[in-house]
């Protein structure tokens, strides 16, 4: 793999979170962008995942996601 990409593992660590919760995000949807690379190998661009930390950013606990 090269710098600009990761694999499940590596983008689970970054979000603090476990590889079966990532799978949860992708499967509805919630998580960062991926990309398909096999019938069963993720992996994921660290600008998408940089990207979904920025749209999920919040400045308090009741803002809409985004709204910082």
């Amino acid at each position: 793999m090269s710098q600009d990409t990761a694999t499940s593992k590596e983008v689970a660590s970054y979000l603090h979170t476990t590889e079966a919760g990532l799978a949860q995000m992708r499967y509805r949807g919630i998580g960062p962008k991926f990309v398909k690379v096999g019938p069963r190998k993720v992996i994921y661009r660290w600008s998408d995942v940089k990207a979904y930390l920025e749209a999920n950013t919040c400045q308090r606990t009741d803002d809409p996601r985004g709204a910082a």
